[in-house]
């Protein structure tokens, strides 16, 4: 499984160290968020790694909701459970929930299906920064603290007509921010298509903190280094 590069097993526990985490961002996801760098002061698992972790042991579902309710630090061990209703928490050894899964209608557990569907989403996810966040930052005037960007993952779903799509893709439909105070909640309407086909509709919600009002300079600057950065991986 492609997956088993990004994560370790001990015992029933899965670990995830700050190298692993941060190449599934990079290699993956194509998401270069400075808290998924080793060492960050707030460094955190990808949330859409443990997105495909679920979906990896538990299958896909036609219908699915993942909210995310904490960040997980580096080489923390985890409990992935399901509960008797089929509902899936991720929880640690003090029974802190860092994501729950709510699931409906058929499943398929397709070694192939299911990495296909993860690709493809993790890789529209990826895209958050700067391609869908930039465009709506600088139409409300207001931007992430640009020496402390903190954009969180809130929650995604998706609702699928079929289960037997083995090469899906993803496209943003809609976008809109909110801003309240300080902080900023996105919401990405997107379409999932089969074999160019129409195959289903998912929503995703970040969540922007420190809003400050929109430095055209300094998000270029922003923009560069990502770019840079992700220049500097592939030539890793």
């Amino acid at each position: 499984m492609f997956l088993d590069d990004f994560h370790c097993l001990v015992d029933d526990r899965t670990v995830i160290s700050a190298d692993q985490a941060s190449r599934f961002a990079k290699r993956i996801a194509g998401d270069f968020n400075p808290i998924h760098t080793p060492g960050a002061r707030r460094f955190c698992v990808p949330g859409d790694l443990l997105f495909a972790l679920v979906l990896a042991r538990f299958g896909l579902s036609t219908r699915m909701s993942f909210r995310f309710l904490a960040m997980v630090g580096a080489d923390r061990p985890l409990l992935f459970r399901e509960d008797e209703q089929g509902g899936i928490g991720v929880y640690d050894d003090d029974g802190k929930c860092y994501l729950q899964v709510h699931r409906s209608g058929e499943t398929t557990h397709d070694v192939e299906v299911i990495e296909a569907f993860t690709r493809c989403y993790v890789a529209f996810s990826g895209k958050n920064f700067p391609h869908y966040l930039k465009p709506l930052m600088e139409q409300h005037g207001v931007m992430f603290n640009p020496r402390r960007p903190l954009v969180i993952y809130d929650s995604m779903g998706f609702s699928l007509d079929r289960l037997d799509a083995e090469t899906p893709s993803l496209a943003l439909e809609d976008s809109s921010l909110e801003v309240i105070g300080k902080r900023g909640d996105v919401s990405l309407e997107f379409r999932i298509d089969g074999a160019g086909q129409p195959l289903g509709t998912g929503s995703k919600k970040l969540v922007v903190s420190g809003l400050c009002n929109y430095d055209a300079e300094a998000m270029d600057d922003i923009v560069s280094e990502f770019y840079r950065l992700k220049a500097e991986d592939a030539e890793a």
